[in-house]
């Protein structure tokens, strides 16, 4: 009987674990921490998800703020990120970070992502920065929604990428973005003003259906490969200058 028993709670325990739709962003980097590779599905994130472990990190800094000019040295502290992470049809509450400047420290601190990188169908209610971020593996952010403000600016991804039926509801930068690999924005949406301003698309890049509400700054922008325009819509101004295509100059 107290083998049915314990049986019957295992059960329990595991159908609730299944069932939990909501978990705080704490749990999530306690896992990275151990090494677990992460994965949730419906599931909602509440907390703001800081990859870049900073608070971690600032405790082992010096607490004086510092000119880092003036010595030459670099205020920036990068995080490995070495387990895989995935999430699909999730919502995140508060902010996700991948960077973070702090003004009291001075200091810079970003997360590179080792392992590949998932983020399909999900719901951004907040800040949302990649900003220097390197996505070493492959990344994905087709479907999601980004709410609040969003970067991307200096961010490196080497393997494949994909914004397929992406929105951005506020502006969006990929201000000097480094794209290694075909990217595809096909179908997204671009609420206000977008900016690939300094972009580099090394291995092509498809707008295929995308939709541009407001203004595209596609200056000094840098497409090599293939480039599909097909139904891209851009309802104010798109300005190329100095833009190129395979080493032509940019024309629309």
């Amino acid at each position: 009987m107290k083998r049915i028993l314990l049986i019957a709670s295992v059960i329990l325990f595991v159908n609730t674990l299944n069932s939990q739709n909501s978990i705080n962003a704490s749990e999530i980097i306690r896992s990275i921490k151990e090494g677990k590779h992460i994965s949730y599905k419906n599931t909602t994130i509440v907390g703001d998800l800081d990859f870049t472990f900073m608070k971690d990190l600032l405790q082992n800094l010096p607490t004086k703020k510092r000119s880092f000019w003036k010595s030459n040295t670099s205020n920036t502290l990068e995080k490995k990120i070495k387990v895989a992470v995935f999430f699909e049809n999730c919502t995140f509450k508060n902010n996700v970070f991948a960077y973070i400047h702090d003004e009291d420290s001075s200091y810079t601190f970003v997360a590179n992502f080792e392992e590949n990188l998932v983020f399909k169908n999900c719901i951004f209610k907040e800040t949302a920065l990649f900003k220097y971020s390197k996505f070493r593996k492959n990344a994905d952010f087709s479907g999601c929604k980004f709410f609040g403000d969003t970067t991307f600016k200096y961010a490196n991804f080497i393997k494949d990428i994909s914004f397929i039926n992406t929105s951005f509801i506020k502006e969006s930068t990929f201000k000097y973005t480094k794209f290694n690999k075909n990217v595809s924005f096909a179908n997204s949406i671009f609420k206000e003003s977008a900016t690939f301003k300094y972009t580099k698309f090394k291995a092509g890049v498809t707008f295929k259906n995308s939709r541009f509400e407001e203004d595209l700054d596609f200056k000094y922008t840098q497409i090599h490969g293939s480039f599909n325009i097909t139904g891209m819509y851009v309802a104010y101004n798109m300005d190329t200058k100095y833009a190129t295509i395979n080493g032509d100059k940019f024309n629309y």
